[in-house]
């Protein structure tokens, strides 16, 4: 064979070979950055996911305004500041992320965009977990300041809700994962830790809601549930809900809607249907509907709910204290979900026993299947915060004065415009 074929031929199985050992799919093992849907050859819940409404913009520009990325430890927003679409540059100091307003981190004045990076837990940004995801959500706010004629404004204040879907079954990280040994006092505490969850779902309550926008008219549906897996069968209750314009339980206004230990008192009130699903579909799950409401002298249309959930053993009959209580108003009397009807007699009286005397879950050391009960001796009950929900209100000419009080509602109008987060 001559040398020059010989060369040819040794190329050739070198090229076959780096062919062989090549994964088309390796350049998507870094940083873990997705606009909606899973990357190309991995499995649906391998990377996170970013969701953005920009329903408030009304943009009518052929790319979308905002931008997201969800990396393992951060969220970076890419925002044009053409944000409604009309070719008026925003200002870029008009323009903050999450409840704590924090400032751009960087502008590029050629391609007029603006750049925020974040940690998930930073600016504000709430945590809520699903048995498939952990959901980081913030916003983006736009808030102009006015500097010309005060009688007059050419724009209006905007917000855009955001969330980075992680998947809890799958990692993210591009580290390698190193396994550690953890002696078994630690896993018997891992174990003996209920999972608490408050989810907005879908009308027919197949599904979680996509969306956390909503206007008024709307029904808000939400399930809260336990995870009682490896524990004793467990009833959920909803101790109280308490909504508010920021994520502190503690700011103000608030608005109680559930109370009393399990009474749905918002349903007492003429302009709302609010009440518990009854039957429930599973002991450790509890669904409610409320009417969509918001807060009058609060510009942001923003709130937050935040449930005390609480857990009791599923043999255990409802009383005073664990309880799911509704309205109703054809009889005017207060029915509950399951039990006798004098464990809801405190509703009316509005004195039902505080919360903080939940009783403690004593499990049978055994249970079938031959497993192991462990008994729970920490109190289970714990705070869930949902949101931020974007509640739109809509203006009519047959509409007269919105009614006075710290909380309004409407009729509806159809549904905001939505579209998912693409790349600029």
């Amino acid at each position: 064979m001559r040398p020059g074929s010989s060369l040819g031929f040794a190329l050739f199985c070198w090229l076959l070979g780096e062919a062989a050992a090549y994964n088309p799919w390796g350049f998507l093992r870094g940083e873990a950055e997705l606009w909606g849907a899973p990357a190309v050859g991995q499995p649906p819940n391998f990377s996170p996911w970013a969701w953005v409404d920009v329903s408030q913009l009304q943009a009518a520009a052929p790319l979308h305004p905002v931008a997201v990325q969800c990396q393992e430890a951060q969220v970076v927003l890419t925002v044009h500041r053409d944000l409604f679409g009309t070719g008026r540059l925003v200002r870029a100091g008009d323009l903050t992320l999450g409840t704590a307003a924090c400032p751009a981190t960087a502008q590029n004045a050629a391609e007029n965009v603006v750049t925020f990076v974040a940690g998930l837990h930073e600016c504000g940004s709430t945590l809520r977990v699903t048995p498939d995801a952990l959901i980081y959500s913030t916003t983006l706010n736009y808030s102009p300041v006015h500097a010309g004629n005060p009688v007059i404004v050419r724009t209006s204040p905007a917000v855009v809700p955001i969330e980075c879907h992680y998947p809890r079954r799958s990692n993210v990280s591009s580290s390698a994962i190193k396994p550690t040994w953890a002696p078994f006092h630690s896993t018997v505490a891992a174990e003996q830790k209920l999972l608490f969850s408050l989810r907005l779902m879908s009308d027919d309550w197949s599904a979680e809601r996509a969306s956390a926008v909503f206007q008024l008219g709307e029904v808000l549906h939400f399930q809260a549930g336990v995870d009682a897996e490896n524990h004793a069968p467990l009833r959920l209750f909803v101790d109280s809900c308490v909504a508010t314009p920021a994520p502190e339980r503690g700011s103000s206004p608030q608005y109680a809607f559930i109370d009393f230990s399990g009474c749905l008192v918002d349903g007492q009130l003429d302009d709302a249907t609010s009440a518990f699903v009854s039957p429930r579909p599973r002991p450790d799950v509890l669904q409610f509907a409320v009417d969509a409401f918001k807060f009058a002298a609060d510009s942001s249309s923003l709130i937050y709910i935040t449930c005390h959930l609480k857990a009791s053993l599923a043999d255990h009959a409802p009383d005073a204290l664990n309880k799911a209580c509704s309205f109703d108003k054809a009889s005017s009397l207060w029915v509950p979900v399951e039990g006798p009807r004098d464990v809801c007699s405190c509703c009316e009286a509005r004195r039902c026993p505080s919360g903080g005397l939940s009783r403690r879950l004593q499990a049978p050391s055994r249970w079938r299947g031959g497993r192991s009960r462990r008994d729970l001796s920490s109190q289970p009950e714990e705070d869930v915060v949902l949101g931020p929900l974007l509640i739109h209100s809509w203006q009519h000419p047959s509409r007269g004065r919105m009614p006075s009080g710290g909380r309004v509602r409407a009729g509806s109008w159809g549904r905001p415009w939505r579209v998912p987060a693409l790349p600029l």
